[in-house]
């Protein structure tokens, strides 16, 4: 049963990261983010804090999330 619970995590953020890249622009409450990839907040918290973790994406002053500049 945890294998299916990582394949499920790792195509969640294969989807988060896909969205990200295909709209450059893209910045997105926790709210809005929710409701974009229809999970609940605690998920898509523990989501997108993993992508801040791992530098992909990064919070903004207003909270927001947005992909990381690249350098």
């Amino acid at each position: 049963m945890l294998a299916v619970a990582d394949d499920r995590t790792t195509l969640m953020l294969y989807r988060i990261r896909g969205e990200f890249l295909e709209m450059p622009g893209l910045h997105l409450t926790l709210e809005q983010a929710a409701r974009l990839w229809h999970i609940d907040a605690a998920t898509c918290t523990a989501a997108l804090g993993r992508l801040v973790a791992e530098r992909f994406l990064v919070r903004t002053r207003t909270g927001a999330y947005k992909r990381a500049e690249q350098v």
